[in-house]
This record gives structure tokens, sequence and C-alpha cells, in this order.
């Protein structure tokens, strides 16, 4: 019987909403050079890369113990929510779930922003774990987003 369930995470950073938001919609090109240490590239194969039914081709760095490649489908955007949802459609995480979806969520805060990350995702197996990693991945590139807005500004 296959197990299911969700994660979520609040992470508060010191930029701007609106920086974070457009880092995100741009990740296809800003996260290989800003975040050169966890992707190697992002190639776009189908559509503009930024629209829902695109697909992107995400090849990890060499540090990423478990997945090296993933394939995404982006399934919704809201520019004036600031909302992006994503689906895993191929790739190492389809070894352990069999679904795998992704809302990252981008909140005003006055001066700085909040990024809600949350996933929905069914297990291939009773044994496989929750996927924390892929969250404690997901904050740490938001972290390091902001850091990188931060100084590049």
């Amino acid at each position: 019987m296959a197990c299911s369930g969700q994660l979520h995470v609040d992470v508060e950073l010191k930029s701007p909403a609106e920086k974070v938001w457009g880092t995100i919609r741009d990740s296809t090109k800003i996260f290989p050079d800003a975040l050169s240490h966890d992707y190697k590239s992002i190639e776009v194969l189908e559509g503009d890369g930024k629209a829902p039914g695109s697909i992107r081709l995400i090849k990890y760095a060499e540090g990423s113990p478990i997945v090296k490649v993933s394939k995404e489908r982006i399934e919704s955007v809201d520019e004036a929510g600031k909302i992006y949802v994503y689906s895993i459609i191929d790739g190492d995480p389809i070894k352990y779930y069999k679904t795998f979806i992704s809302k990252i969520i981008v909140i005003p805060k006055g001066e700085s922003s909040l990024v809600k990350w949350s996933c929905e995702f069914e297990k291939a197996s009773e044994e496989i774990p929750d996927p924390s990693v892929i969250k404690e991945f997901a904050v740490k590139n938001f972290v390091e987003i902001d850091d990188y807005l931060q100084t590049k500004a």
C-alpha cells in the first residue's frame, strides 16, 4: 500500500518579495549561476521555462548525494499572488516518490518576505522516508538566494 503525505515550511527572508519572486521566476538562469554548488544546469525542454506546461530538466551539482537529475513541469503560476506550483515528472526522485507536487508562495512582509514551501507526495513504497531532505534543500536554496540578493544589490 502506497503512503502519501505533505510537508510544509516557512522561511523568513530579508529580501523584498518582488526580488525573491523574480529570482524564483528566473530560476532557470539564476540558480545555476547563483547556486552553482547545487545546480549544474537547468534546461528548458518544452515551453518558455516560466509558463504553465513548461518542462525543465535540472542537473544537480556533484555534491547532491541522492538526486542527480530531475524533470519538472510547471503546473501553475499566479503572478499577482506570487504562487508557483510544479511537479516532478521524471528523474531520480521518481525512484522514491510516485508523485511529487510542490508549491511556493512568496508573501511580502514590509521590506522583507516570507516564503511558504509545501509539497504533496506519494511514496513508491512504505520503506521510503518522507522527503525531508528535499524540504531541507528548498530551505537552504531560499536562504542562499536571500544572501545572493542581499550581496548582489
